[in-house]
């Protein structure tokens, strides 16, 4: 269970994304652009600054507050960000389901960091938010992502057509899901 923080490395911690990260997201998203444009929608200018991101980070500090939202940075010993994850639409009741998103610095890819966070990300969505189930998606290309998923259990449950726009174009992309546990609603 990652309460305020979980060691994924000796230098790399996840730990819940802060307000005051919007700087250090910033210059990780800028750092980043070119390694997650076929990954990711298209961003507007804005969305890369200090600024852009203190905006977005205040919507998840306010989506998390409401139960709907759980996102975690990935930051080294230097408090840089080099990765995030986020549960997002967090549904509750007899869903009890959610989404998974996440993404690793351009300077620590195939290093293991991506598997570690989504296993803890995984574990906390079982043990504290008491979560059955958590899909996610990947472009079908992103091949890495997926033998990510493969390796943190999840299962390859199909093919959504036109699913989400992805650098400028709707994408389709594999589906994954896995089930945490089997306790009752």
């Amino acid at each position: 269970m990652i309460a305020d923080y979980c060691a994924l490395t000796p230098d790399v911690l996840l730990r819940p994304a802060a307000t005051d990260d919007a700087a250090a997201l910033a210059r990780a998203y800028r750092r980043n652009r070119d390694h997650l444009r076929p990954w990711e929608p298209n961003r507007n200018e804005t969305f890369f600054t200090t600024e852009g991101q203190a905006d977005r980070l205040r919507d998840m500090a306010a989506l998390r507050r409401a139960g709907r939202m759980m996102p975690w940075v990935l930051a080294d010993g230097r408090g840089e960000i080099v990765g995030l994850v986020n549960l997002a639409n967090i549904v509750h009741n007899a869903f009890r389901s959610t989404n998974l998103g996440y993404w690793v610095d351009a300077g620590h890819a195939g290093k293991g960091l991506a598997t570690a966070a989504v296993l803890a990300v995984c574990r906390d969505a079982d043990e504290r938010l008491g979560l059955h189930r958590i899909e996610a998606g990947t472009v079908l290309t992103n091949t890495a992502s997926q033998r990510v998923l493969e390796k943190c259990g999840f299962e390859l449950i199909g093919t959504a057509r036109n699913y989400l726009h992805i650098d400028g174009a709707w994408r389709d992309h594999l589906l994954f899901q896995k089930i945490l546990n089997d306790r009752p609603a």
